[in-house]
């Protein structure tokens, strides 16, 4: 694939590896084996700072002496509120070094849900990142009688803050280097006595469907998986990685955090959210993983772009992504390129696509990783007419992440790809739900021995609540969750999300949600992309007060149902949307109809806004 698209960047070599068998060792070793050279990087007030290895040691080993100051024990849990930050790393590999179970909880999860999951982890130490989680985790600490102190990563706006429960990372990293001089040999004790089969992390499933469940992973399958990650997505130090997704979800501690650990790529940290745009074209990385809402909005940002060009640069961009476009075709169908179409993408490169690529932030970009959710198929061609390969990638929390890969050379527009080859993955034959079996498979749900049963069979194999199929190929696809599939009222079976890709693949869709099951026809709950859908509104003089009113207008209810009908014609009369409804209200990660990682709970948006439903069927 690389040679076809001439893409001028360095091959990593997939034999570099760094020896250990639990996640704390691996870390060890690759300080002694990399020491001087860069880790990670942060901006900090408009200046990129670079980690090298030792550095990063040297923090890690003044926290985790800091935690045993404190008497934290081998197998104690700590937990990590915080955004994703170096800290956060930092904090990470101390816990686990010092033998104890790292936990992470999201910022933007509510004060009774801190309760919640410090609880239930039994966490001892609560790392937050300044005041606002601090305010939080203060709210319930009379009820968490098992902490015993909350280490503040960012002390502003606190300094006159006296209480001998919480303490700053500043004070926990002195305590470190007292505690280093007296007792120079207990953390490489510590690091040495932890065995692959303890329990290393625990990643807290996002509750959609009930209270979060905490996925236990041992060290044997976190250093199992990231050595598995290497065969199918080889990195090594000359790769740079963007960090920006959360760091308690598995994709980014996994695929961003451990795999760099292990593979030696450079971490990136963005500012905060809202700059991922700026920072991703500062930081060029060789290799980009997100989920599938970011990709789409920088497609949406590109297609919004073009409506203001120029005739001409329009007419330029036409032409060549039309050849990128022609060419994407030959190569999912497996047919050659010939050499005068290759020759025009060239051409098409230099007039537009190299600039569209700058764009995004991905013109040095090897390839690109998706997942954590189902990719619209015609989003994968965009990119690979571009230029760029895009990976699909499947997997859960509780396998440690990816289960099936998607190889460069042999992408598949709407499937999810091979079984990676340090697991096996099959279709049930009587339900037709993807079930997955190997060392990555987590040890189970803490404090839940009945859920763990419910997962995980006799033989092995977790149930992953996903349908699917795979084809003579060994290509698996993803039809849909098992409690997702609508069935109508006149017995048609529909896949919802496949709709819902399509619609989403829209510059003025950020979500949505088919609702069908048991009823005469579809309709669909919708989420507009508020920046696009405003830009549309100024540009066409459309009154608006606010986000509501913005939702209401006649003419953004119409620019909605044009993409709905655009949608619509590629299926049957009986799985067309019939009727719609805009959320009017502007949702964030800390209203409770998302996830953190911004999906729409279809079960809770249904019951929410059962009476706007309702209405659809009067």
């Amino acid at each position: 694939m690389s040679n076809l698209w001439d893409l001028e960047h360095l091959k990593p070599n997939s034999d570099i590896a760094v020896e250990g068998d639990t996640m704390s060792a691996v870390f060890w070793n690759a300080v002694k084996k990399r020491g001087d050279g860069t880790f990670m990087r942060q901006k900090e007030l408009g200046i990129w700072r670079s980690w090298t290895w030792n550095q990063t040691a040297s923090a890690v080993s003044e926290i985790a002496h800091g935690l045993m100051a404190l008497d934290f024990k081998a197998g104690e849990c700590a937990s990590i509120l915080a955004n994703t930050v170096i800290e956060w790393v930092l904090a990470d590999v101390a816990v686990m070094s010092a033998g104890g179970v790292s936990n992470g909880i999201y910022p933007t999860d509510a004060a009774s849900q801190v309760h919640y999951l410090c609880e239930d982890s039994r966490t001892t130490i609560l790392f937050v990142e300044d005041e606002e989680p601090l305010d939080k985790a203060l709210s319930v600490r009379d009820r968490l009688p098992l902490l015993r102190k909350i280490v503040v990563i960012d002390m502003d706006g606190l300094r006159d803050l006296r209480d001998d429960g919480v303490i700053s990372l500043k004070t926990l990293r002195e305590l470190g280097r007292a505690h280093l001089a007296q007792h120079p040999h207990e953390l490489q004790a510590r690091v040495n006595a932890c065995r692959p089969e303890d329990l290393a992390i625990l990643v807290y499933t996002s509750g959609t469907t009930g209270r979060p469940k905490g996925a236990m992973h041992s060290h044997r399958g976190l250093v199992y998986t990231v050595r598995g990650y290497k065969g199918i997505t080889p990195q090594d130090e000359r790769d740079e990685r963007m960090c920006f997704l959360p760091l308690c979800h598995i994709a980014e501690r996994l695929g961003g955090e451990f795999f760099s650990i292990y593979s030696g790529a450079k971490l990136n940290f963005v500012e905060n959210p809202e700059t991922v745009p700026e920072n991703v074209r500062e930081i060029a990385p060789t290799v980009f993983t997100a989920v599938p809402r970011v990709w789409e909005k920088f497609y949406s940002g590109v297609a919004i772009s073009l409506r203001e060009a120029g005739k001409l640069q329009q007419l330029a961009y036409g032409w060549s992504i039309g050849v990128g476009t022609r060419i994407a075709d030959l190569v999912l169908a497996g047919q050659p390129v010939g050499g005068l179409l290759k020759l025009q993408f060239r051409f098409a490169r230099l007039l537009a696509l190299d600039n569209v690529r700058k764009t995004i932030g991905i013109h040095k970009a090897r390839f690109c990783v998706t997942g954590a959710a189902p990719v619209s198929p015609d989003l994968v061609k965009w990119y690979l007419a571009l230029g760029v390969p895009m990976l699909e990638v499947w997997g859960m929390t509780e396998t440690c992440g990816a289960s099936t890969y998607t190889p460069p050379g042999g992408i598949q527009p709407g499937f999810i790809g091979l079984a990676c080859p340090y697991n096996e993955v099959k279709v049930d034959a009587t339900t037709g739900e993807l079930m997955v079996r190997g060392p990555n498979v987590f040890m189970g749900y803490l404090n839940q021995p009945e859920k763990t049963a419910e997962a995980i069979s006799a033989d092995g194999w977790l149930h992953t609540g996903d349908v699917g199929a795979v084809d003579a190929r060994g290509y698996f696809k993803i039809t849909d969750r098992m409690k997702d599939i609508i069935i109508t009222a006149g017995g048609k079976n529909i896949t919802p999300s496949e709709l819902e890709n399509d619609l989403k693949f829209s510059p003025y869709i950020t979500d949505a949600v088919v609702i069908g099951d048991k009823r005469p026809y579809l309709t669909v709950i919708v989420m507009v992309d508020q920046e696009n859908v405003e830009k549309f509104a100024q540009d066409n003089d459309i009154p608006f007060s606010n986000y509501q009113s913005l939702t209401r207008a006649p003419e953004v209810q119409a620019l909605i149902q044009g993409e709905l009908d655009r949608v619509n014609k590629k299926f049957a009369r009986v799985e067309q949307i019939k009727k719609f409804f805009l959320l009017e209200t502007q949702l964030s990660a800390e209203d409770e109809e998302l996830t953190p990682t911004l999906k729409l709970k279809r079960k809770l948006v249904e019951k929410k806004y059962a009476d706007r439903i309702e209405a659809l069927y009067a």
